[in-house]
Protein backbone atom coordinates (compact mmCIF):
# COMPACT_ATOMS: atom_id res chain seq x y z
CA UNK A 1 0.00 0.00 0.00
CA UNK A 2 1.38 3.81 -0.73
CA UNK A 3 2.01 6.42 1.57
CA UNK A 4 -0.81 8.50 -0.25
CA UNK A 5 -4.11 5.60 0.18
CA UNK A 6 -2.77 4.74 3.66
CA UNK A 7 -3.07 8.60 4.61
CA UNK A 8 -6.41 8.72 2.34
CA UNK A 9 -7.81 6.60 5.07
CA UNK A 10 -7.25 8.21 7.75
CA UNK A 11 -10.61 10.17 9.16
CA UNK A 12 -10.83 14.11 9.10
CA UNK A 13 -8.97 16.10 10.46
CA UNK A 14 -6.03 14.03 11.48
CA UNK A 15 -5.86 13.12 7.01
CA UNK A 16 -5.87 16.73 6.45
CA UNK A 17 -3.23 17.16 8.96
CA UNK A 18 -0.89 14.71 7.58
CA UNK A 19 -1.24 15.69 4.16
CA UNK A 20 -0.09 19.35 5.20
CA UNK A 21 2.61 18.67 7.26
CA UNK A 22 3.79 15.67 5.48
CA UNK A 23 3.92 18.35 1.56
CA UNK A 24 5.55 20.78 3.62
CA UNK A 25 8.54 18.10 4.77
CA UNK A 26 9.11 15.78 2.89
CA UNK A 27 11.38 14.01 4.65
CA UNK A 28 8.37 12.69 7.08
CA UNK A 29 7.55 10.04 4.67
CA UNK A 30 10.66 8.27 5.73
CA UNK A 31 14.37 8.62 4.31
CA UNK A 32 15.02 4.93 3.67
CA UNK A 33 12.82 2.33 2.05
CA UNK A 34 12.24 0.38 5.03
CA UNK A 35 11.33 3.66 6.98
CA UNK A 36 8.77 4.10 5.04
CA UNK A 37 7.58 0.60 5.08
CA UNK A 38 7.21 0.73 9.07
CA UNK A 39 5.54 4.57 8.52
CA UNK A 40 2.75 3.65 6.23
CA UNK A 41 2.14 0.31 8.60
CA UNK A 42 2.04 2.92 11.65
CA UNK A 43 -0.39 5.02 9.65
CA UNK A 44 -2.10 2.58 8.81
CA UNK A 45 -2.57 1.30 12.48
CA UNK A 46 -3.69 5.30 13.94
CA UNK A 47 -6.65 4.64 11.87
CA UNK A 48 -8.24 1.86 13.73
CA UNK A 49 -9.54 1.34 17.02
CA UNK A 50 -7.35 -1.78 17.64
CA UNK A 51 -4.53 0.54 18.19
CA UNK A 52 -5.92 3.97 19.04
CA UNK A 53 -8.80 4.04 21.80
CA UNK A 54 -9.43 4.92 25.14
CA UNK A 55 -9.36 1.48 26.36
CA UNK A 56 -5.80 0.44 24.31
CA UNK A 57 -4.20 2.86 25.63
CA UNK A 58 -2.40 0.82 28.56
CA UNK A 59 -1.05 -1.24 25.27
CA UNK A 60 0.07 1.80 23.58
CA UNK A 61 1.96 2.79 26.53
CA UNK A 62 3.73 -0.24 26.60
CA UNK A 63 5.10 -0.05 23.33
CA UNK A 64 5.96 3.67 23.68
CA UNK A 65 7.70 2.67 26.92
CA UNK A 66 11.15 3.12 25.25
CA UNK A 67 10.41 5.02 22.03
CA UNK A 68 10.80 8.92 21.29
CA UNK A 69 9.05 8.45 17.64
CA UNK A 70 6.68 5.57 16.81
CA UNK A 71 8.02 4.19 13.93
CA UNK A 72 11.79 5.67 13.48
CA UNK A 73 13.70 7.13 15.45
CA UNK A 74 13.09 10.71 13.64
CA UNK A 75 9.53 12.84 13.58
CA UNK A 76 7.40 11.30 10.14
CA UNK A 77 3.95 11.26 9.40
CA UNK A 78 3.28 8.37 11.11
CA UNK A 79 3.70 10.31 14.93
CA UNK A 80 1.87 12.79 13.01
CA UNK A 81 -1.24 10.29 12.22
CA UNK A 82 -0.74 9.46 15.74
CA UNK A 83 -0.96 12.46 17.24
CA UNK A 84 -4.09 13.19 15.19
CA UNK A 85 -5.70 10.34 16.24
CA UNK A 86 -4.93 10.35 19.96
CA UNK A 87 -5.86 14.22 20.38
CA UNK A 88 -9.03 13.58 21.21
CA UNK A 89 -8.69 10.83 23.33
CA UNK A 90 -5.88 13.10 25.00
CA UNK A 91 -8.10 16.12 25.35
CA UNK A 92 -10.96 14.54 26.96
CA UNK A 93 -8.81 12.35 29.73
CA UNK A 94 -8.39 14.10 33.37
CA UNK A 95 -4.82 14.18 34.85
CA UNK A 96 -5.33 10.64 37.11
CA UNK A 97 -6.20 9.41 33.83
CA UNK A 98 -2.94 10.70 31.76
CA UNK A 99 -0.90 10.13 34.38
CA UNK A 100 -1.28 6.29 34.50
CA UNK A 101 0.12 6.33 30.69
CA UNK A 102 3.08 8.29 31.79
CA UNK A 103 4.75 6.81 28.15
CA UNK A 104 1.33 7.83 26.07
CA UNK A 105 1.24 11.13 27.65
CA UNK A 106 5.16 11.99 27.15
CA UNK A 107 4.72 11.08 23.46
CA UNK A 108 1.79 13.04 23.00
CA UNK A 109 2.99 16.28 24.64
CA UNK A 110 6.13 15.92 22.58
CA UNK A 111 4.43 15.50 19.24
CA UNK A 112 2.25 18.47 19.54
CA UNK A 113 5.06 20.97 20.75
CA UNK A 114 6.96 19.82 17.81
CA UNK A 115 7.67 23.12 15.55
CA UNK A 116 6.23 21.97 11.96
CA UNK A 117 2.98 19.70 13.76
CA UNK A 118 2.46 22.87 15.64
CA UNK A 119 2.49 25.02 12.86
CA UNK A 120 -0.30 23.23 10.97
CA UNK A 121 -2.34 22.33 13.39
CA UNK A 122 -3.56 25.67 14.29
CA UNK A 123 -3.79 26.42 10.81
CA UNK A 124 -6.29 23.81 10.99
CA UNK A 125 -8.42 26.18 13.50
CA UNK A 126 -9.65 24.43 16.65
CA UNK A 127 -9.05 21.08 16.01
CA UNK A 128 -5.68 20.54 17.29
CA UNK A 129 -5.95 22.40 20.25
CA UNK A 130 -3.03 22.20 22.50
CA UNK A 131 -3.73 20.44 24.84
CA UNK A 132 -2.01 21.71 28.14
CA UNK A 133 -0.95 18.66 30.60
CA UNK A 134 0.08 18.70 33.86
CA UNK A 135 3.18 16.58 34.01
CA UNK A 136 5.57 18.91 36.80
CA UNK A 137 2.99 16.82 38.90
CA UNK A 138 2.77 13.85 38.04
CA UNK A 139 3.23 10.77 40.56
CA UNK A 140 5.65 8.14 40.35
CA UNK A 141 5.04 5.32 38.28
CA UNK A 142 4.25 2.11 39.53
CA UNK A 143 6.64 -0.45 38.67
CA UNK A 144 5.40 -2.82 36.37
CA UNK A 145 7.89 -5.92 37.26
CA UNK A 146 9.73 -6.59 40.23
CA UNK A 147 13.65 -6.43 39.41
CA UNK A 148 15.44 -9.35 41.03
CA UNK A 149 17.66 -8.42 44.08
CA UNK A 150 20.82 -8.12 42.23
CA UNK A 151 19.26 -5.94 39.87
CA UNK A 152 17.70 -3.94 42.50
CA UNK A 153 20.73 -3.52 44.62
CA UNK A 154 23.00 -2.36 41.54
CA UNK A 155 20.33 0.21 40.39
CA UNK A 156 20.32 1.85 43.58
CA UNK A 157 24.04 1.58 43.70
CA UNK A 158 24.08 3.45 40.73
CA UNK A 159 22.15 6.39 41.92
CA UNK A 160 24.15 6.88 44.67
CA UNK A 161 27.46 6.21 42.72
CA UNK A 162 28.71 9.97 42.01
CA UNK A 163 29.69 12.16 44.97
CA UNK A 164 29.71 15.26 42.76
CA UNK A 165 27.36 14.46 40.19
CA UNK A 166 24.31 12.05 40.08
CA UNK A 167 24.71 10.71 36.73
CA UNK A 168 24.93 7.21 34.75
CA UNK A 169 27.84 5.63 35.45
CA UNK A 170 30.20 2.81 33.77
CA UNK A 171 28.85 -0.97 34.35
CA UNK A 172 31.30 -1.82 37.32
CA UNK A 173 30.34 1.19 39.40
CA UNK A 174 26.98 -0.76 39.38
CA UNK A 175 28.39 -4.06 40.85
CA UNK A 176 30.51 -2.00 43.60
CA UNK A 177 28.33 1.17 44.78
CA UNK A 178 30.00 4.03 44.04
CA UNK A 179 32.37 6.33 42.53
CA UNK A 180 35.86 5.42 43.24
CA UNK A 181 37.97 8.74 43.38
CA UNK A 182 42.04 7.70 42.46
CA UNK A 183 44.76 9.76 42.68
CA UNK A 184 46.04 10.67 39.46
CA UNK A 185 49.19 9.18 40.23
CA UNK A 186 49.93 7.55 36.83
CA UNK A 187 50.45 10.81 35.46
CA UNK A 188 53.31 11.55 37.36
CA UNK A 189 55.63 11.48 34.26
CA UNK A 190 55.19 15.20 33.38
CA UNK A 191 53.64 17.18 30.52
CA UNK A 192 56.64 15.75 28.44
CA UNK A 193 55.07 12.39 28.53
CA UNK A 194 51.87 13.50 28.47
CA UNK A 195 52.33 14.49 24.71
CA UNK A 196 54.06 11.35 23.96
CA UNK A 197 51.81 9.14 25.03
CA UNK A 198 48.46 11.48 23.83
CA UNK A 199 49.53 11.10 20.64
CA UNK A 200 49.70 7.27 20.44
CA UNK A 201 45.98 6.70 22.18
CA UNK A 202 45.45 4.94 19.29
CA UNK A 203 47.00 2.17 19.17
CA UNK A 204 48.17 0.54 22.39
CA UNK A 205 46.28 2.29 24.97
CA UNK A 206 43.46 0.37 25.29
CA UNK A 207 45.48 -2.44 26.38
CA UNK A 208 49.40 -0.77 27.87
CA UNK A 209 48.98 3.23 27.91
CA UNK A 210 48.26 4.55 31.18
CA UNK A 211 44.91 6.63 31.60
CA UNK A 212 45.16 9.80 29.58
CA UNK A 213 42.19 12.38 29.10
CA UNK A 214 42.20 11.98 25.31
CA UNK A 215 41.02 8.25 25.54
CA UNK A 216 37.75 9.55 26.74
CA UNK A 217 35.15 10.03 23.97
CA UNK A 218 33.51 13.48 24.04
CA UNK A 219 31.49 15.25 21.99
CA UNK A 220 28.47 18.07 21.70
CA UNK A 221 25.19 16.26 21.97
CA UNK A 222 21.75 17.95 21.77
CA UNK A 223 18.66 17.13 24.23
CA UNK A 224 15.63 16.29 21.49
CA UNK A 225 13.32 14.50 24.20
CA UNK A 226 13.27 14.25 28.17
CA UNK A 227 10.66 13.17 30.38
CA UNK A 228 11.16 11.66 34.10
CA UNK A 229 12.41 8.24 34.71
CA UNK A 230 9.12 6.35 35.07
CA UNK A 231 10.68 4.18 38.47
CA UNK A 232 13.03 6.19 40.01
CA UNK A 233 12.56 10.27 40.87
CA UNK A 234 15.78 11.51 40.71
CA UNK A 235 16.82 10.69 36.96
CA UNK A 236 15.50 12.01 33.85
CA UNK A 237 15.25 9.73 30.72
CA UNK A 238 16.83 12.12 27.48
CA UNK A 239 17.00 11.76 24.14
CA UNK A 240 20.35 12.79 23.14
CA UNK A 241 21.25 13.45 19.43
CA UNK A 242 25.39 13.42 18.93
CA UNK A 243 24.71 12.96 15.31
CA UNK A 244 25.28 9.72 14.78
CA UNK A 245 23.38 7.82 11.81
CA UNK A 246 21.67 5.22 14.31
CA UNK A 247 20.03 8.42 15.68
CA UNK A 248 19.63 9.61 19.34
CA UNK A 249 21.22 7.85 22.28
CA UNK A 250 18.89 7.01 25.32
CA UNK A 251 20.70 8.63 28.57
CA UNK A 252 19.99 8.65 31.75
CA UNK A 253 21.32 10.58 34.03
CA UNK A 254 20.19 11.62 38.04
CA UNK A 255 20.07 15.53 37.55
CA UNK A 256 16.07 15.91 38.45
CA UNK A 257 16.63 17.63 42.02
CA UNK A 258 19.30 20.06 40.53
CA UNK A 259 18.19 21.33 36.81
CA UNK A 260 14.08 21.74 36.23
CA UNK A 261 13.24 19.67 33.33
CA UNK A 262 12.24 23.00 31.43
CA UNK A 263 16.17 23.85 31.28
CA UNK A 264 17.03 20.27 30.17
CA UNK A 265 14.81 20.66 27.12
CA UNK A 266 16.46 21.42 23.69
CA UNK A 267 20.06 22.00 25.85
CA UNK A 268 23.19 21.54 23.65
CA UNK A 269 25.87 19.87 26.09
CA UNK A 270 28.80 17.66 26.25
CA UNK A 271 28.02 13.90 26.02
CA UNK A 272 30.78 11.18 27.38
CA UNK A 273 30.34 8.07 24.74
CA UNK A 274 32.42 5.31 25.31
CA UNK A 275 31.47 4.60 28.70
CA UNK A 276 29.87 0.69 29.03
CA UNK A 277 25.76 1.42 28.68
CA UNK A 278 24.80 0.52 32.21
CA UNK A 279 21.12 -0.27 33.42
CA UNK A 280 19.42 2.33 35.32
CA UNK A 281 16.57 1.44 36.99
CA UNK A 282 15.41 -0.91 33.91
CA UNK A 283 16.27 1.79 31.45
CA UNK A 284 19.81 1.27 29.70
CA UNK A 285 22.30 4.45 29.52
CA UNK A 286 24.64 4.61 26.35
CA UNK A 287 26.49 7.76 27.42
CA UNK A 288 26.65 10.43 30.14
CA UNK A 289 25.81 13.79 30.24
CA UNK A 290 29.21 16.18 31.66
CA UNK A 291 28.05 18.55 34.37
CA UNK A 292 29.95 20.74 36.68
CA UNK A 293 29.62 20.83 40.56
CA UNK A 294 29.44 23.81 42.11
CA UNK A 295 32.91 24.23 44.60
CA UNK A 296 30.68 24.10 47.87
CA UNK A 297 28.94 20.83 46.62
CA UNK A 298 26.02 19.55 45.11
CA UNK A 299 23.92 22.01 48.03
CA UNK A 300 25.36 24.45 45.44
CA UNK A 301 23.83 24.08 42.34
CA UNK A 302 24.78 21.62 39.53
CA UNK A 303 25.09 22.76 35.59
CA UNK A 304 25.56 21.37 32.45
CA UNK A 305 28.94 22.28 30.46
CA UNK A 306 27.92 24.15 27.37
CA UNK A 307 29.52 23.91 24.42
CA UNK A 308 30.40 26.97 22.18
CA UNK A 309 28.27 28.72 20.01
CA UNK A 310 27.17 27.33 16.55
CA UNK A 311 28.23 23.77 17.94
CA UNK A 312 26.62 20.96 16.07
CA UNK A 313 25.48 17.26 17.19
CA UNK A 314 28.51 15.24 17.00
CA UNK A 315 31.34 17.93 16.81
CA UNK A 316 34.23 16.62 18.56
CA UNK A 317 34.91 17.72 21.97
CA UNK A 318 38.52 16.98 23.11
CA UNK A 319 41.52 18.31 25.34
CA UNK A 320 44.16 21.17 24.15
CA UNK A 321 47.61 19.48 23.46
CA UNK A 322 45.72 16.00 23.09
CA UNK A 323 44.43 16.80 19.35
CA UNK A 324 45.67 14.53 17.47
CA UNK A 325 45.11 11.69 19.81
CA UNK A 326 41.80 9.60 19.14
CA UNK A 327 39.49 8.18 21.78
CA UNK A 328 38.72 4.69 22.72
CA UNK A 329 36.44 3.08 21.33
CA UNK A 330 34.96 1.90 24.76
CA UNK A 331 36.97 2.41 27.81
CA UNK A 332 37.74 -0.71 29.79
CA UNK A 333 35.86 -0.71 33.38
CA UNK A 334 38.93 -2.56 34.45
CA UNK A 335 41.18 0.02 34.06
CA UNK A 336 39.26 2.97 35.61
CA UNK A 337 40.79 5.35 33.14
CA UNK A 338 37.87 7.80 33.66
CA UNK A 339 37.67 7.15 36.95
CA UNK A 340 41.54 7.83 37.76
CA UNK A 341 41.09 10.80 35.34
CA UNK A 342 38.08 12.91 36.19
CA UNK A 343 39.60 14.31 39.89
CA UNK A 344 41.90 16.59 37.60
CA UNK A 345 38.47 18.15 36.06
CA UNK A 346 37.69 21.56 36.70
CA UNK A 347 36.32 25.03 35.31
CA UNK A 348 38.94 28.02 35.30
CA UNK A 349 38.56 31.47 36.71
CA UNK A 350 37.33 32.27 32.91
CA UNK A 351 34.72 29.57 33.82
CA UNK A 352 36.36 27.19 31.09
CA UNK A 353 36.00 23.56 31.25
CA UNK A 354 39.78 21.76 31.94
CA UNK A 355 41.53 19.11 32.92
CA UNK A 356 44.39 19.98 35.11
CA UNK A 357 47.09 17.17 35.52
CA UNK A 358 47.78 17.02 39.16
CA UNK A 359 51.83 15.82 38.54
CA UNK A 360 52.51 19.52 37.21
CA UNK A 361 49.52 21.65 37.09
CA UNK A 362 49.35 21.86 33.77
CA UNK A 363 46.12 22.98 32.40
CA UNK A 364 44.04 21.20 29.51
CA UNK A 365 41.40 22.98 28.20
CA UNK A 366 38.39 21.12 27.09
CA UNK A 367 37.34 22.38 23.54
CA UNK A 368 35.70 21.74 19.64
CA UNK A 369 37.05 23.64 16.73
CA UNK A 370 35.40 26.22 17.46
CA UNK A 371 35.89 27.04 20.98
CA UNK A 372 36.07 26.03 24.90
CA UNK A 373 33.32 24.55 26.59
CA UNK A 374 32.37 26.55 30.00
CA UNK A 375 30.70 25.99 32.80
CA UNK A 376 27.26 29.56 33.02
CA UNK A 377 28.29 30.52 36.16
CA UNK A 378 30.67 27.93 38.33
CA UNK A 379 34.13 28.70 39.23
CA UNK A 380 36.25 25.97 40.38
CA UNK A 381 33.78 23.58 40.05
CA UNK A 382 34.28 19.58 39.92
CA UNK A 383 33.35 18.02 36.92
CA UNK A 384 31.85 14.75 36.25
Amino acid sequence: MSFESSVLKLGSPTKELVLAVSHKESALIGREDLDKQEIISWIDKSGTDAIVSKEKLKELDATLITKTYIATNYLTAADVALYGALHPIVAGLQPTEYYSVPAVTRYFDHIQTQPIVRQEADSLGDSFKLVLLDLENAPKSERKVEPSKKKEKASKATEASSSRVPTDAPAPQLDKGKRKEKKAATNAEGSKEDSKKGGKATASAEDDSEPLPSMIDLRVGHIIDISKHPDADSLYVEQIDIGEESGPRTVVSGLVNYIPIEQMRDKYLVAVCNLKPANMRGVKSFAMVLCATSGEGKEGGIELIQPPAGSKPGDRVYFEDFEAATPLSQLNPKKKIFETIQPGFTTLDSKEAAWINPANQKIHKIRTSKGTCIAPTFVGATLS
